[in-house]
């Protein structure tokens, strides 16, 4: 087989091209891109650009069409640059602003009389009047010309970059493309190209991964084209499979031998085909706060066959309405935004109105705050008299408003017959059937309703459906999970024995704690004893409060995630509360309602208890007011102040904190609520990969795919295949455990010792190999320390097997942190660290090693030598210094590459005549330090001549300048001349040093103009004559220098 077929060009970026063209993109070589651009660090195309913005655009006055000034065009040419002062999002957003509406611009008219007139970028209303081109190897230069890119392939409309695509071979993942698309995002790299990016996209053929400008890595998605469910409606399901073998035998040469359709094609031509661009750069992209986003594929197809829905019309004669069931986590927020856009952008002849529904004042607020971010005009109802004045005077796009506020609309007889309103109703399944749901009928009876619901509906809720329309599309939590949009739910129930007695409490204490260790059960005695006395008549809520303690800060508490626990009564979540703080160690609050409030129409009245009574009142004393209280708690608990949040009903519904990995459930829930309540810890969060639901209750007995599985679990109404992915039991990570480990042992099988660290170590030379072990141990890691908290999952594994795994660990932690200063590699897994260092420190009590943080500098002596202090064999320590060194001579190269060049040689001499046996260990080591030393010193084997021996600055431009001048021949040029050179352009770059000036294009200019006037002056009085072109070399390099230098 022919291995150029695996790289990256071929297997990637060629076919990207051939299916992007025969899409009807045309090809624009990266020459004719850098002629029309005027400069590596511009990216628009001008001359297609001016061009196109003369050829869309005319103005009328007086009957007469006329085109816009030159000097308007090149203007709007200018204008469209935004600068990046206030970061990537906001230069983009006005990109995209100016994009979707255009901008104004005066024309003078009649007898020198000036009007505005709007001046359009791209044609939306006409997407074949636009101009899409594709280019590769698209070069740009940063600002400071040390961290340039060249991205593979960029796409263009009308001259105007608006997707950006990085290319892999086949066995490279795609989230080093995704990571290296990232970082050219970030300020010293190449954002000017980003912020006109409204897609980018990762591939390697195999798998490709899509996002917008500014979406970090975890939010990264597939699109799926075949998104609908059984009920789905959309007609582009098939699309892209049927078209695809028609678009590639367009550009195939080899047409006898046509290739097999790749994911990378599936995803091209669903996203960029014209027709899709258009539409998912103009209804769905938004500006949510400070974060732009693109919709996911499930919300794209939402949309589409919701507009299909209420495109028909039901037996009345008004829009068919219908419900959209998307799970939890997945942005069911957003797709309520996006249609409402949609509407009022596509249906803006029928004047619509939305009215966005909730049944709890949170969700109200949540949703309202969404809709403020982006460019409608929302309202929210403050009152029920305010609902009718928002309604009545269609001064907002939209208005939001709790249900229960059409108690007085109702009242006040008001009715709105217009077919044109939407109602958005939010959580549908708990109001939409009911008195309230009637009554808002009452008031728009001809309105098209669009319910939306996170959790499954019910099969009574299934049987009322036709009443309220049909289901118009599903994403279930199979989905999500399978999609990445939500992590998985691990199920686990804990049992606390109720009838132990307080004689008996030691008996008790050695059946929970055989997995801990000595010092962890002394603390656990310790906080018992500090419970023990408090009043509370229910000694299973100590029980429970010290098991929560006791799971949460050996396993999490050092992780950085943070845990709820929901339980039935106000005054039981004020008497964990009490607990916890008696036993210290973690920082918990309460969120409650006011004591004469029930919490939901499921809680009991507990009436007004002494307990709840003076706890709120203190609350009110400290915070003013509900709404203050509530707020405050709650954004503390999401900036992570809050190890454990405790609630009743409240926050168990609406409540988004990505940062809460744990639920811990000592309260009776079913159905809808026992759903709600487990998504709390769905939300993605960067290190976290999965949720954990820890059950006092015994609410779900067994979680696993057999049929009954759901019975007696408060979950036997809905139908099994709508509950599939909800849970997976704890007892699957021992499986996964034993999985992993076999994957980590597997990497080692040629190492004739594994147990030997010094063979591993040098086995691990390779970079590659690396990677994998720092991926293979952190995924056993993340397992083990799942099933070391788990009491079943821990139980269920022999102790022998057991133990084999925890020393496994350490023996391969330690490679791990000595493999990382041997071969100067930074913190892999970041976001796993304090879970694995936790895992080292609490369960496996692993003494005196230390954390990993990112390379001392080698220039850092004493820190340096106390880490190669840890290293065992003399080997070890000679290669940690050669990778050091060699990291830092390439991170300073820049500031001057002759001198910095001098000691890589000298580090490549020692390291062929070490793999050539010519030198021993002992020899290898000691010609390493000699060159460290002479590093750390400044000792260089180049001489510089006497005029600049004491100019640091002038000695960096004289090897700029001899590498350069070793290709010209005569003319005058010798060593004392160079150094003369070297002086005055030390003295140019002197002159213009500013603040700022490294980012000052003009102050660059200056600086090119006086070294080009320099050589001329040469070339006039002594006759040295060099070619524009090396003259042109020499102020790039020097720039370049001057740059890290100055």
């Amino acid at each position: 087989m022919d291995k150029d077929v695996y790289l990256e060009s071929n297997a990637s970026q060629k076919p990207a091209i051939e299916l992007l063209e025969s899409m009807g993109y045309t090809y624009i070589s990266p020459s004719n891109c850098e002629m029309q651009r005027g400069g590596r660090y511009h990216v628009l195309l001008k001359d297609i650009l001016r061009g196109q913005l003369r050829r869309l655009n005319r103005y009328s006055y007086a009957g007469v069409e006329n085109e816009f000034s030159a000097a308007n065009i090149e203007r709007a040419m200018e204008d469209l640059d935004e600068p990046l002062a206030d970061g990537l999002v906001r230069a983009s957003e006005k990109i995209y602003d100016a994009l979707l509406l255009g901008r104004s611009y005066q024309e003078a008219v009649g007898e020198g009389k000036l009007l505005s007139f709007n001046l359009k970028y791209i044609d939306w209303e006409n997407w074949g009047n636009n101009v899409f081109h594709v280019t590769e190897e698209f070069a740009v230069e940063s600002q400071d010309k040390r961290h340039n890119a060249r991205p593979d392939i960029v796409l263009f409309v009308n001259g105007i970059p608006f997707a950006v695509i990085e290319c892999k071979a086949p066995q490279i993942p795609v989230e080093l493309a995704v990571e290296q698309m990232i970082r050219n995002q970030q300020s010293e790299y190449i954002p000017q190209l980003f912020k006109y990016a409204q897609i980018v996209l990762a591939t390697n053929r195999n798998a490709a991964k899509y996002a917008t400008a500014g979406t970090p890595k975890k939010f990264w998605s597939v699109w799926k084209e075949a998104a609908g469910s059984r009920f789905s409606t959309c007609p582009n399901e098939a699309a892209v499979e049927k078209r695809l073998p028609a678009a590639l035998e367009t550009k195939r040469q080899d047409a006898a031998s046509p290739r097999i359709p790749t994911e990378q094609d599936r995803a091209l031509l669903a996203l960029f085909s014209r027709e899709r661009v258009f539409e998912l750069i103009r209804y769905f992209i938004l500006f949510d706060g400070k974060v732009k986003k693109i919709c996911r594929y499930q919300q794209y197809f939402a949309v589409k066959a919701t507009m299909e829905t209420i495109a028909r019309s039901d037996r009345n004669g008004n829009r068919q309405s219908g419900v959209i069931w998307h799970t939890q986590g997945s942005g069911k927020s957003l797709t309520m935004v996006m249609l409402a856009k949609y509407i009022l952008m596509e249906l803006a002849t029928c004047h619509p109105r939305m009215v966005i529904v909730t049944d709890r004042k949170e969700l109200d607020g949540q949703i309202a705050a969404t809709f403020s971010h982006t460019r409608l005009n929302p309202a929210r109802a403050t009152s029920g008299k305010h609902l009718v004045e928002l309604i009545n005077s269609a001064k907002a796009d939209i208005v939001t408003s709790i249900i229960n506020k059409f108690n007085t609309v109702e009242r006040q007889e008001t009715k709105n017959e217009s077919r044109d309103i939407f109602v958005l109703v939010d959580e549908s399944h708990r109001s939409n059937y009911g008195l309230l749901a009637a009554k808002m009928r009452s008031v728009f009876p001809n309105a098209c309703y669009v319910g939306f619901t996170g959790t499954p509906l019910m099969k009574r809720e299934k049987n009322t459906l036709e009443k309220f329309g049909k289901l118009i599309h599903t994403y279930t939590i199979k989905d999500g999970v399978e999609d990445g949009a939500i992590v998985p739910l691990i199920y686990e129930g804990r049992f606390v024995e109720q009838r132990v007695d307080e004689k008996n409490i030691d008996l008790w204490f050695r059946e929970t704690t055989k997995r801990l260790t000595e010092a962890q059960k002394e603390d656990l005695r310790k906080k018992w004893s500090s419970i023990q006395k408090l009043t509370s008549t229910d000694a299973r809520i100590k029980r429970v409060a010290l098991d929560i303690s006791e799971h949460f800060t050996t396993g999490y508490k050092a992780t950085g995630f943070k845990a709820m626990l929901a339980t039935n009564y106000k005054r039981d979540a004020i008497r964990y509360l009490e607990c916890f703080e008696r036993m210290g160690g973690l920082t918990c609050a309460v969120v409650i309602s006011p004591p004469d409030m029930r919490e939901s129409v499921d809680d009991i009245d507990e009436g007004a208890d002494d307990i709840v009574v003076a706890y709120w009142e203190k609350m009110m004393k400290r915070y003013g007011d509900a709404d203050r209280y509530e707020e405050s708690v709650k954004n503390r608990f999401c900036d992570g102040e809050i190890d454990i949040l405790i609630v009743c009903s409240k926050l168990l519904t609406g409540f988004d904190a990505p940062v809460c990995q744990i639920l811990y459930i000592d309260k009776e829930l079913k159905e809808h609520g026992l759903l709600q309540a487990i998504a709390r810890t769905n939300r993605l969060h960067e290190g976290k990969d999965y949720g954990l639901i820890v059950d006092y209750r015994g609410l779900i007995k067994k979680l696993d795919a057999a049929v009954d599985m759901y019975s007696g679990a408060g979950l036997g109404e809905f139908d099994v295949g709508d509950l599939q992915g909800v849970a997976v039991d704890v007892m699957t990570a021992v499986g996964k455990l034993r999985n992993d480990y076999s994957q980590l042992v597997e990497l080692f099988a040629k190492v004739k010792n594994p147990g030997d660290s010094e063979a591993v170590e040098v086995f691990l030379a390779d970079a590659g190999i690396r990677e994998r072990f720092y991926g293979a141990l952190c995924a056993f890691g993340r397992t083990l320390g799942l099933v070391l908290n788990s009491e079943t999952a821990y139980r269920a594994i022999p102790k022998e097997e057991r133990e084999r795994y925890q020393n496994a660990f350490i023996f391969f932690s330690k490679v791990r942190r000595s493999v990382k200063i041997r071969y100067c590699d930074s913190i892999d897994n970041r976001e796993y660290e304090p879970l694995m260092q936790n895992l080292l420190d609490t369960h496996l009590s692993v003494v005196g090693l230390k954390q990993i943080t990112n390379p001392i500098d080698i220039l850092n002596k004493d820190d340096f030598e106390k880490e190669l202090a840890e290293l065992g064999s003399v080997r070890a320590k000679a290669d940690a210094i050669a990778s050091r060194m060699t990291k830092s001579i390439s991170r300073r190269r820049d500031e001057n590459p002759a001198y910095y060049d001098s000691f890589s040689k000298r580090i490549k001499e020692v390291l062929e005549q070490y793999k050539e046996r010519m030198i021993s260990e002992a020899e290898y080591l000691s010609k390493m330090r000699s060159i460290m030393d002479d590093y750390h010193a400044g000792r260089s084997a180049i001489s510089y001549p006497e005029r600049i021996k004491n100019n640091v600055h002038a000695q960096a431009f004289f090897g700029v300048l001899n590498a350069i001048f070793d290709d010209v021949a005569g003319n005058g040029i010798n060593s004392d001349f160079v150094a003369e050179v070297s002086e005055e352009i030390t003295k140019i770059l002197e002159e213009h040093r500013q603040v700022g000036w490294a980012e000052n294009k003009t102050v660059h200019d200056r600086i090119a103009q006086d070294i080009d006037d320099l050589f001329y002056g040469y070339e006039k009085n002594r006759g040295v004559k060099l070619s524009f072109d090396i003259v042109d070399k020499i102020i790039d390099n020097v720039l370049t220098v001057a740059v890290r230098r100055f």
